[in-house]
């Protein structure tokens, strides 16, 4: 979360609340993560920007005022280009004040702030020398010169990139990473849910920031019209076939999907989406899934505040609910700028438990959005966390779920503290194990297993003996005999590391460019991978 700053106000406010008369007591200091950075005073509204610090929202929007972008003690600098309301963190700000009987922080006054931010941007100045004028035009065209970094999809990578935000490989800051030689590439593109739409939304923006008109809707269409005052009408009945026919609109008109992801109708499903009644909530999710199909809308529904809702349906919705909400995360989980908020808001540990849900596409659409959002440092971390280890390698052997689980493995062996923690876990006994069963129910599977192999084998001291513990060799052999093209070539590359060989023998770049795991061609039908084509 938030670090500290070079510059902290001292806090006056940690006074007890009541008038009864106590004997004074030290007060306590707030936990680091409490304080903004900029101003080190706590947080009363904490937003977590795009490169995923938090920051008081009042001392982002100076910043922004004054076109300057301040570097942070770690050396990082932090991109204001998106803001999204921290809850966990103020939820927990607010817990502290009770506990220690402290106020709850208020806004920081903006004159206040502004002092503090123009003395960063003073002492900026002076770093660069006496001959340099502050002037706020010279340093926005500082910022300029040095523009936040603007993430693609993973897909289209094809190198590991720079952190610019975070020096330490154990931080949680987001950092999307690129493609690696271990970490493997984008699969299905669409939920298993639904044949033509999926997916809803992660960000809990709603209450907080005004909703982000998609561009492409400018003017209310016909349909738009029509809809809006059925899906807000007080007869359940009316609204039931009003998000029917809105389902029905967006699985086969892709304009429409653009048109009616405005403002209005988006404020109008969201009670739906927890609605006790089961036609208007399952229909109100496909409906949001449809509409998330399309890229531009993507980043729209997460910040409407659709996520914390999919997770409680996810958690405790109908098994035909709880498909739809799977397959609208995978969705927005598709989007680079959606990764770090649906992993802040709370989804990754549901969709850990839906992983042994009774429904094949709940599974489905549940590991390939912890595939997707595991691309991301910060939810790698979080999944360490969380434990992710031991249940992804208990269900590694589940023969409709290897190929996906081991999908996750393979993202989070590319983090140190996912290495470790696998590494602690057995997972290359029991790698190696699947790897010797006859049995394995796909080449995809068996190229995946490799491919995790080779991600804990890459710079760790560990793993030569205990694959050598393991009897790996031996497997090894007989994969680069008889195994895939891209199978053949991992297991080469460990082999060699288990014999002694340098990695500056290995050709890094060969390995990057054959790819992490096997990626078959998939298609829209139904498929290991792809979505089901049945419509919806």
């Amino acid at each position: 979360m938030g670090g500290n700053g070079k510059h902290r106000w001292k806090i006056s406010f940690y006074h007890r609340s009541g008038s009864s008369p106590r004997r004074q007591q030290p007060a306590q200091q707030p936990p680091e993560e409490f304080l903004c950075p900029i101003s080190g005073s706590l947080m009363s509204d904490p937003v977590v920007v795009q490169s995923g610090q938090t920051f008081e929202r009042g001392s982002v929007q100076v910043c922004l005022d004054l076109g300057f972008t301040p570097a942070l003690s770690d050396g990082s600098v932090p991109d204001f280009s998106a803001l999204i309301p921290n809850l966990a963190i103020k939820s927990a700000i607010l817990s502290w004040c009770r506990t220690n009987g402290t106020d709850n922080p208020q806004p920081p006054e903006y004159d206040s702030v502004e002092r503090i931010v123009r003395g960063k941007m003073e002492e900026k100045a002076r770093e660069l020398g006496p001959d340099i004028r502050v002037s706020e035009r010279e340093l926005l065209k500082a910022v300029a010169e040095n523009p936040p970094v603007i993430f693609s999809h993973a897909a289209t990578e094809v190198g590991p990139r720079v952190n610019h935000f975070n020096s330490s490989s154990s931080s949680d800051e987001s950092v999307i990473v690129a493609a690696s030689p271990y970490t493997p590439l984008p699969l299905a593109r669409r939920p298993a849910c639904l044949s033509s739409g999926s997916s809803p939304s992660s960000g809990d923006i709603a209450d907080s920031e005004p909703l982000t008109q998609n561009p492409n809707s400018q003017s209310s269409s016909p349909e738009e019209q029509e809809l809006f005052p059925k899906l807000k009408s007080n007869d359940v009945y009316e609204q039931e076939q009003a998000v029917i026919s809105l389902r029905k609109i967006t699985r086969t008109k892709e304009e429409a999907r653009v048109s009616l992801c405005t403002p209005r109708i988006l404020a109008a499903l969201r009670p739906l989406i927890l609605s006790r009644y089961s036609v208007a909530q399952t229909n109100a999710i496909a409906s949001l899934v449809n509409l998330s199909l399309e890229k531009p809308n993507k980043v729209v529904i997460v910040r409407s505040g659709f996520v914390p809702l999919l997770i409680d349906v996810l958690k405790a919705g109908s098994s035909e609910a709880q498909e739809h909400a799977a397959g609208a995360l995978f969705s927005l989980g598709l989007e680079d700028e959606n990764k770090m908020a649906i992993g802040v808001l709370g989804a990754l540990q549901p969709l850990l438990h839906a992983l042994r849900s009774d429904s094949e596409r709940t599974r489905h659409d549940s590991a390939l959005a912890l595939y997707h959002l595991s691309l991301t440092q910060s939810n790698r971390v979080k999944l360490v966390k969380l434990g992710a280890i031991s249940t992804l390698l208990s269900l590694v052997k589940t023969p409709d779920m290897a190929s996906r689980v081991l999908l996750v493995l393979c993202n989070l062996a590319a983090s140190n503290e996912g290495k470790s923690a696998m590494l602690d876990a057995n997972a290359v006994e029991i790698l190696v194990g699947l790897l010797r069963e006859e049995n394995v129910d796909s080449e995809a599977t068996r190229e995946n297993c490799v491919a995790a192999l080779f991600a804990l084998s890459h710079g760790s001291m560990r793993f030569k003996g205990l694959a050598k513990e393991a009897r790996a060799a031996d497997v090894l052999r007989e994969v680069e005999e008889r195994g895939s093209e891209r199978a053949r070539d991992k297991a080469r590359r460990i082999l060699q590391m288990m014999k002694g060989r340098e990695e500056e023998d290995i050709n890094w770049e060969a390995a990057l460019d054959s790819g992490g795991v096997s990626r078959p061609p998939y298609r829209v039908g139904k498929d290991v991978f792809g979505a089901n084509s049945t419509n919806f």
